[in-house]
This record gives C-alpha cells, structure tokens and sequence, in this order.
C-alpha cells in the first residue's frame, strides 16, 4: 500500500457538505467525499477512503482542498490524475496528485489554513464568480469593517463564534491574518488564515462585520462580543455562497 495526497477544487453549491452522510441527513444531495471516493474506487480498482484536511460545509466552495488516501494501485501519480477526472462531475476536480509518505495527515499536518469571502458590489457577478460571492450593494463602512477585522488577530477563545456547543469543545485558536480586500469596484473579498477554524467560524465572523460595514454595530462592539464568549452576542453567519477555503499550508 501507499498514500497519495490530491490537492482539490470544488464548487460546493449543489452538495451537502463535504462528509459523507447518509442520504436522509443530505435530503438526497451528494456529498463531496463521497463522490470523490466513488470516482478513486472506479479509478484504482479497490475501494476507498479518504482523509481531508478540513470539512467544509454545506455550499462552501475550496480552490485547494487537501485529502489523501491509500492504495494499492501501481497507476503512476499523473496518471491517476488524468484517469479520475473521468468519473468525477465538472464541479470537481483535482490539481495535483503526489505520493508521501504513510505517516501524512492532511488534517494534524496542516500549519494555516486560508479562506476568502467574496462579496460582489455592483450588479450581477461575472461568470468566475456566479455561485461563489454573495451579491449585496448595500453601502458598507470598509474602514470600519478592517478595524473590526484586525481585533482578531492573535491566540485567543473563540467561543463566541462556535456553532458546536459540545461540551468540553477546545475553542482557542490562531488567527495570523484578516483583513478586507477591495479586489474591484465590484468585488470584496475578506481573507483570513489561522491554525485551524471552528465549525461555521468564518462565517460568523463575516456576519458579524457585515453588521459593523452596515452601522449596526461598531467595530468596538465586534470586539467585545468576540471576547464575551458566547455564541448569542455574535452576528448572524453569513450564507455560505461566497465562502472558500482557499490554500492549506503544511
């Protein structure tokens, strides 16, 4: 046996999620997992399954995804590149696929994780992208928004934004970088990166800024309510449509 690791985009629209579940959880909607461990199966000659670096959730996209399984297939790195793209849909797909060692965890070896937010300002989205930003043209306080933004950085309990609420859940982490981005006169893009995300963590934190860009809050009470620690004096999460998870760094 031995382990490949494959670097992954996705356009998360029309699944649910990326853990496999059982269809009476997804409502019938595929799972990204699943099918990409249906397209390695039909590639490799074996089952198989896959460990990710991090799931993302229902809607949200990935421009670099991470995930590795084993197999006992001989079919060269490239070649195995080239063959599952046959049986993978046109909403998924695989960058780069290379062999490591047996020890590689996608997930425990990551050291960053990267996601954006795309917010377009201006009319309809050009076709890049349709179905990864959310479109709102409400006037927004950018200074503001990057005040607000700069408060998270650092180690510190994020408890306020974590939507599990499993008792004993560890709520610390990392933040290296957030910030605002005017891309264009059309797109807003937030970027952050942190040694690891809470579930829906980026989310809320976008939500919660939307509401200061908006003057419903000030960045002062985004700060505050990032520090109480409770997830009820955080904003609402922002939909997932223009979330990615966009590099992992090991």
């Amino acid at each position: 046996m031995r382990r490949l690791k494959l670097t992954l985009g996705y356009r998360g629209t029309r699944y649910a999620g990326w853990a496999a579940q059982s269809p009476a959880l997804t409502r019938g909607r595929p799972t990204l997992q699943h099918t990409l461990e249906g397209a390695l199966e039909k590639s490799v000659g074996h089952p198989v399954r896959v460990v990710a670096a991090g799931r993302t959730d229902a809607g949200v996209h990935a421009d670099a995804q991470v995930v590795a399984f084993d197999t006992s297939s001989t079919m060269p790195a490239v070649g195995l590149q080239r063959v599952v793209h046959r049986w993978l849909p046109d909403d998924l797909w695989v960058t780069d696929v290379a062999e490591v060692l047996s020890s590689f965890d996608p997930r425990r070896a990551a050291l960053r994780r990267w996601y954006r937010y795309a917010i377009w300002r201006q009319g309809l989205p050009f076709s890049a992208w349709q179905g990864r930003s959310l479109v709102d043209d409400e006037p927004l306080d950018l200074t503001a928004m990057r005040q607000g933004a700069a408060s998270l950085l650092g180690r510190r309990d994020f408890a306020a934004l974590a939507t599990d609420t499993t008792p004993g859940l560890w709520t610390v982490r990392t933040v290296f970088a957030a910030d605002w981005r005017q891309v264009s006169q059309s797109l807003l893009i937030f970027e952050i990166c942190a040694d690891a995300f809470l579930k829906q963590m980026v989310r809320a934190i976008v939500g919660s800024l939307l509401w200061v860009g908006s003057g419903r809050w000030t960045a002062e009470r985004f700060t505050a309510a990032i520090g109480s620690g409770d997830r009820r004096a955080a904003g609402p999460n922002a939909p997932a449509v223009g979330l990615s998870l966009h590099r992992i760094e090991y």
